[in-house]
């Protein structure tokens, strides 16, 4: 399935009552699966879910735990950048040079990586004791 595809699917189902901003973001694991996730807004800001941590989550639930490629979309002027909270859901399932594609519906896409999205990331190693 193509990641582009599965995101701007799902970004019609996304809630956004509020802000009427839909999101959609699909994840591919590295099984080839491919999940997606929308974002979910809730009367108690900041409270909602982002579209990326729908897509994780739906690959966690599943069993898996490697992400190997990233698309998000919204119908805004910019291909549209994973919040700070959701660059940190992404490193955390995914290595540095995992691809990143921002995208609008209009067609404009921009390509990243995890590592160029959080650079200088907090990550599991910081635990290990010496």
């Amino acid at each position: 399935m193509c990641l582009k595809d599965a995101a701007t699917a799902v970004r019609e189902n996304a809630h956004a009552p509020y802000s009427k901003f839909k999101v959609g973001a699909a994840v591919r694991s590295a099984s080839g699966v491919v999940y997606a996730g929308c974002n979910v807004e809730n009367a108690s800001f900041p409270e909602g879910t982002c579209a990326e941590a729908g897509a994780i989550a739906a690959m966690v639930a599943a069993g898996e735990t490697e992400l190997t490629e990233v698309y998000v979309i919204a119908d805004c002027p910019e291909p549209i950048p994973p919040c700070g909270g959701c660059r940190q859901r992404l490193k955390e399932f995914g290595a540095s040079d995992v691809p990143v594609t921002m995208a609008t519906i209009a067609g404009k896409e921009r390509s990243s990586t995890i590592g160029e999205l959080l650079p200088g990331s907090f990550d599991a190693d910081f635990f290990e004791q010496g």
